[in-house]
């Protein structure tokens, strides 16, 4: 939620802003604005509730005086509804200082108390205004910005990022973070500031992420990083592997569109260095494998799809390794006081790195001596560092608030993280990995050839549905995960009602939706890997069929037990049990999107939905 970018260096700031802010509109957000220190010294901002575009517009019509010190916000509306009054920034000391803001401060109320018993005035409904109030009676008293905004910060609580700027000292952004993402981006005699790396990405691609409860105070030549006391702090730089084309449609007509389609290249490039001569070997993980050798017991934690990939991984990962696995939303795990210990692993997976609920859980289970394994999909994000260990899925920028490519990566990586672990432990031979890798390996060639022979098949009948109400999905097995999976999909982008079942779920309650015309998608398992699973599903297809249920079974290459009873069959390549999702999940993607689409909806930003969730 909400995106932030900062800007101190020789070039107009507005451009570099706006810019910047385009670049995380995936994040979601209600309103947007920025405010510059003009080359005359006085600060001006603009701001408007809607999209960037309006924005832009207001800007086209009466710009600012541009200036090379500048901070840009896109807001999602928690405090206050999504007004320009709302909108970031906010104004204090006479509209010469500025600031931005991501997160809840939690105790605004009694600071707002305080402040109006003083005799200062609001002119919004937000935390935010507070927290720029209160800095500005510091900065009135000292005179010294990084000081005073010190001062405030560590008054606050909550989860937040701020930026500040003041038109008495053009040429320095302050910024601080508690847990909330913060990034900077250095450049040659200019410097960056953002909630991301895709604010700054096309500017410069070294960056240094700001760790919990730091401080940063960045000029052109200059970037200060220090703790909430005031002490110094080394912070590591790195390169963001990928370059604003990335980010970038390139023709297609969305950026869920082009996700879809790098489906396969995210898993090659997720698997790509972590398999050798056959064996995984997943570097990240090799300095803990004397620990991971003695794991009796492995939790799974997310939120959303990537709680559908946990589930899809867990079944793979608790028979290869032979240890117990569960899998947990982030956000109810801390609150029922779970038993966990030395001898769990926590694995965590958050595209963003920076999901609230996901990090709390995990700074939970690193207090209860858990040992803590992150997946993600991000670089320099906050899960990672908060955790053990890292394996980052490749899957590139994802932009698109329905995730796709980054779902079929986290699956990738986990079962990664199975085989080096099963390796570890013995509980596979070598030949079983090798067997396993040589089928991880044939995924992406098989996403490929799904949506190269049914793509188009599936977008066309998902035009004629349309005016569809409600759509329900079925599997068993690792195909229920991937039933909830595509059912998120279509609630996320179609806005109507979706439901996942587990196929055995018909008979106690959910078959009772079925009505004449109902469309069901349904998860058919491989009849080679297990007749008695294949069988059980297509007489559940029987079932609803006799109801008169539209059936849509989405099954492999050469099953034609399902031809008499299915309406559409969507095709997927051969595969292991355990590999059939990230195929079978590609035509669920397709339909929602497609079906988003004959909607003529935005199928990358959907309402009320923002990509990263980075409040609880």
């Amino acid at each position: 939620m909400c995106g932030i970018v900062g800007y101190v260096g020789p070039r107009p700031s507005t451009d570099i802003l706006i810019s910047g802010l385009a670049r995380l509109e995936y994040r979601g957000y209600d309103s947007a604005g920025i405010a510059v220190i003009a080359g005359d010294g006085v600060l001006s901002s603009r701001k408007r509730a809607g999209k960037l575009q309006v924005l832009r517009d207001d800007l086209a019509a009466h710009p600012l005086a541009d200036g090379t010190t500048g901070i840009g916000h896109t807001r999602w509306a928690t405090h206050g509804g999504p007004t320009d009054a709302n909108a970031h920034p906010h104004l204090a000391d006479d509209d010469k200082l500025a600031v931005i803001h991501n997160g809840i401060i939690e105790n605004f109320a009694a600071l707002k108390a305080d402040l109006l018993a003083d005799g200062y005035a609001f002119r919004s409904e937000t935390d935010t205004e507070v927290a720029a109030v209160l800095l500005g009676r510091e900065y009135a008293a000292s005179g010294d910005l990084v000081a005073a905004f010190r001062s405030v910060v560590a008054r606050l609580e909550g989860a937040f990022t701020l930026l500040a700027m003041h038109q008495d000292h053009p040429g320095l952004v302050v910024g601080a973070r508690r847990n909330s993402p913060l990034v900077i981006g250095l450049g040659e005699g200019e410097n960056f500031l953002g909630s991301d790396v895709a604010a700054f990405v096309e500017h410069t691609r070294s960056a240094l992420a700001i760790g919990q409860d730091e401080i940063v105070a960045i000029r052109p030549d200059a970037v200060e990083v220090t703790d909430f006391a005031g002490s110094a702090v080394e912070v590591e730089p790195f390169e963001v592997v990928w370059d604003a084309s990335a980010a970038e449609k390139g023709g297609w007509p969305s950026f869920m569109a082009k996700e879809v389609s790098e489906e396969p290249e995210a898993v090659a490039n997720t698997v790509r260095g972590r398999v050798r001569d056959g064996i995984v070997a997943v570097p990240e993980l090799e300095g803990l494998d004397e620990v991971l050798g003695e794991v009796s017991r492995v939790i799974i934690i997310a939120c959303g799809t990537a709680a559908y990939a946990g589930m899809t991984g867990a079944y793979a990962f608790e028979q290869w390794t032979r240890v117990p696995v569960t899998v947990e939303l982030a956000h109810e795990f801390r609150y029922r006081d779970p038993v966990i210990g030395p001898d769990t692993l926590v694995i965590s997976i958050s595209q963003s790195g920076e999901t609230m609920d996901t990090l709390m859980a995990v700074k939970y289970a690193r207090e209860r001596g858990a040992k803590t394994l992150s997946i993600c999909n991000t670089q320099g994000a906050t899960i990672p560092r908060e955790s053990d260990a890292i394996v980052y899925t490749h899957a590139g920028p994802e932009v698109a608030v329905a995730s796709t490519k980054a779902f079929v990566a986290q699956i990738t990586a986990l079962y990664l993280a199975a085989l080096h672990i099963a390796r570890v432990r013995g509980s596979l031979t070598d030949a079983e990995i090798t067997a396993h890798v040589a089928e991880l390996e044939a995924v992406p060639a098989g996403i490929a050839r799904v949506l190269e022979t049914e793509q188009a098949h599936i977008e066309q009948f998902a035009s004629w549905m349309a005016d569809t109400r409600s759509v329900l999905f079925l599997g068993r097995h690792v195909g229920y995960p991937i039933a909830l999976e595509g059912a998120l999909k279509l609630k996320e982008i179609s806005y109507i009602h979706a439901e996942g079942f587990a196929a055995g779920e018909l008979k106690h309650g959910p078959i009772a939706l079925i009505e004449p015309g109902q469309p069901v998608f349904v998860i058919v398992p491989s009849p080679r890997a297990s007749a008695e699973l294949h069988r059980k599903v297509v007489s559940n297809i029987q079932e609803i069929r006799a109801r008169g249920a539209r059936v849509i079974a989405v099954a492999e290459e050469g099953d034609v037990a399902v031809l008499p009873f299915a309406d559409e069959v969507l095709r997927i390549p051969l595969a292991g049990p355990f590999f059939e999702p990230l195929l079978a999940v590609v035509p669920l993607h397709i339909f929602a999107m497609g079906l988003a689409t004959a909607k003529g909806l935005d199928v990358d930003q959907p309402r009320n939905l923002a990509k990263s969730v980075t409040v609880e």
